[in-house]
């Protein structure tokens, strides 16, 4: 099945977030997918009919949230936390989504389809995490997601709500630190949530997100930190994102804004997700 047969034109999308269904899905859609704007999540099963509950859904919100990477706010409290952890790109990207996937917490989403079609994605270069680390070695937060050009597409953040105190928010970043470029990028979130708007992030319609998907599309793939490079200290990740080459706009200082606060905490488990 191609994205036209399945997508279709943008102009007909219905009025609502969710525009597809199917029963096709696999690492390849996903990555076609993504270059027309839409991402896979599975529906509840509660929402559709019984023929379709093992179906996968395809949206693109009517309102798109992003993070736009000189807008990045990074509170006094959080630079106090992320001195205290380390950080690595792709150095376990198995377990950053599998810690994303815990099915004790609320609400999750990640299936074994999905898991399944990004360590495919990851295998081949176009998926990448980063992992953040406590003084005792232990994985304590993390991101991943779908690097395609200019576009990263996140897709989901977890932190251990034990050890891990800001330590997805440290994530994000050195995820910023690895986006960072004068050419046109697009750190794509999804739908908007109070947390992520403590770190930045502004909605758009789907009409303008699809307008400049192209640009970011079209610039110039990420240059990731390969998995054997040292791990970055707190103070490293700080001192890079600080001297960025996304410089911010007069009125917002780089990496300056309101403090987020803490950490969301989990209804249940290790899991907070806040991504989508």
């Amino acid at each position: 099945m191609t994205t036209a047969e399945l997508f279709g034109d943008p102009d007909q999308w219905p009025d609502q977030d969710l525009v597809a269904i199917s029963e096709a899905f696999g690492p390849h859609l996903v990555l076609a997918a993504l270059r027309e704007g839409v991402f896979p999540m599975p529906i509840d099963d509660d929402e559709v009919p019984a023929e379709l509950r093992d179906a996968m859904g395809w949206w693109s919100p009517l309102m798109r949230a992003n993070l736009p990477l000189d807008r990045v706010r990074v509170s006094s409290s959080l630079r106090k936390s992320a001195r205290h952890y380390t950080t690595t790109v792709d150095r376990d990207f198995e377990a950053v989504i599998d810690r994303c996937a815990d099915p004790s917490r609320p609400l999750g989403w990640i299936d074994d389809r999905i898991a399944r079609a990004y360590l495919f994605l990851h295998d081949r270069g176009h998926a990448h995490s980063v992992e953040t680390w406590d003084s005792e070695g232990r994985l304590v937060g993390g991101l991943y997601g779908v690097s395609l050009g200019g576009l990263f597409s996140g897709e989901s953040m977890f932190h251990d709500p034990e050890h891990g105190r800001d330590a997805s928010k440290t994530a994000l970043i050195r995820l910023a630190v690895e986006l960072a470029s004068t050419d046109p990028r697009i750190l794509d979130v999804q739908w908007l949530t109070d947390h992520l708007t403590s770190l930045g992030a502004v909605e758009q319609s789907r009409e303008d997100y699809l307008e400049g998907l192209d640009e970011a599309l079209a610039a110039p793939p990420v240059s990731w930190t390969p998995p054997s490079a040292p791990r970055w200290e707190g103070r490293q990740v700080l001192a890079a994102f600080d001297s960025r080459p996304c410089a911010a706009t007069p009125d917002q200082p780089a990496g300056q804004g309101p403090a987020p606060g803490p950490e969301p905490e989990p209804g249940s488990g290790a899991v907070t997700e806040v991504v989508r």
